[in-house]
């Protein structure tokens, strides 16, 4: 029984410094202060504002209830010990095991430290150097994380696509949200991709090489996290494009916003109206700004420079190679598999921890 005293010390002293780590405490405080206000009577008066606090609560009650559920357990196996009886020796250590077992998965989250890990993702997706190849690489891509994204019970939105000249796309972005630290799992895909295949695009089936780069941006959908200031900003309104139908091509509804200082531009004509449109490059514009802030690890929004352009396409993180041999490589981590369909079938799970491990 000493020895299983011992044990469950050891694990309630982990798991202590565990939440300590996480500023478990700062966390229930802000959860408890949601909830207050969401008892109030008038909470539903501002119904946007009552969705961003309800969503705000679930994703911090998902995040602070596992773990105070792990502690709660942890306290009560010590009290169980602490009385003595050698009879419950093989139900404790039994309940032990269980609790070393909740313990090691959650204890992944605490590599999710930085200050967007736990937002929500804007993925976009652009075909490089190949042509036709390319914008079919591109299109592969996508589909790999719309499938990632649904086997893990994760809501995909479509926010701008625009096809390509014969088949794939030139460009997509969506956002997928619904997730724990979306952003902190899938930082690590941002980069060149590089395929390597015999291309159904020629009558030679030629080996050719393909990139497409991948942009993983965190939703900054809260003005009062990335500040814009308004005389920094160039706002165009034209006419959207489109393949004709009801209503199109018939407002000025498509919004182009560009933050002066950097030189970065957003434009969306996805909605019909200029004020979502407006909202979504809004978003996604501080949502790349908050991007560069953390790649160039500049202080305040005013140091971020322009995006640096020599990082275009050439520099890739990871290589999928069909033919003549068949493997997908990350650069960074040098995991590796022998199977790239199961890999654009969606399987990044690999791919992703190895990254995590990395950093």
């Amino acid at each position: 029984m000493e020895q299983l005293k011992n044990r469950i010390n050891d694990l309630d002293s982990r798991i202590s410094e565990a939440l300590a780590r996480m500023d478990i405490a700062q966390h229930q405080a802000e959860l408890d202060r949601l909830r207050e206000h969401m008892e109030r009577p008038d909470f539903w008066q501002d119904n946007q504002a009552a969705q961003r606090i309800s969503k705000d609560e679930a994703a911090l009650a998902k995040r602070v209830g596992p773990w105070m559920k792990l502690k709660k357990s942890a306290d009560e196996i010590k009290e169980l010990a602490d009385m003595g009886d050698e009879s419950m020796s093989a139900e404790i250590e039994s309940q032990i095991k269980g609790i070393e077992s909740q313990f090691e998965e959650l204890k992944k989250e605490l590599r999710f430290q930085g200050p967007y890990d736990d937002h929500d993702v804007i993925l976009s997706i652009y075909a490089g150097a190949g042509g036709t190849d390319a914008q079919d690489w591109a299109q592969m891509l996508l589909r790999m994380y719309v499938r990632w994204a649904e086997a893990h019970g994760l809501k995909v939105t479509t926010v701008e696509q625009s096809a390509g000249d014969e088949a794939g796309i030139k460009s997509a972005t969506i956002e997928i949200a619904g997730g724990s630290y979306l952003y902190g799992k899938l930082a690590g895909e941002h980069g060149v991709h590089r395929l390597v295949r015999q291309s159904p695009f020629n009558s030679a089936a030629s080996r050719e090489t393909s990139f497409a780069k991948v942009d993983i941006l965190p939703v900054i959908d809260k003005p009062d996290e990335v500040q814009l200031d308004e005389k920094d900003l160039k706002i165009d309104v034209y006419r959207a494009g489109g393949h004709g139908g009801q209503s199109v091509n018939t407002t000025d509804s498509a919004v182009r916003v560009t933050h002066i200082p950097t030189g970065i531009s957003v434009a969306i004509q996805n909605e019909r109206s200029q004020l979502q449109n407006k909202e979504t490059a809004l978003t996604i514009l501080r949502s790349r700004l908050a991007q560069l802030q953390l790649e160039q690890h500049a202080e305040t929004l005013a140091d971020v420079k322009g995006p640096n352009q020599s990082a275009e396409f050439g520099n890739q993180i990871r290589n999928y190679v069909l033919h003549p041999y068949k493997q997908v490589k990350d650069t960074r981590t040098g995991y590796e598999t022998s199977d790239p369909q199961k890999v654009l079938d969606g399987d990044l799970d690999p791919l992703i921890d190895a990254w995590l491990e990395k950093i």
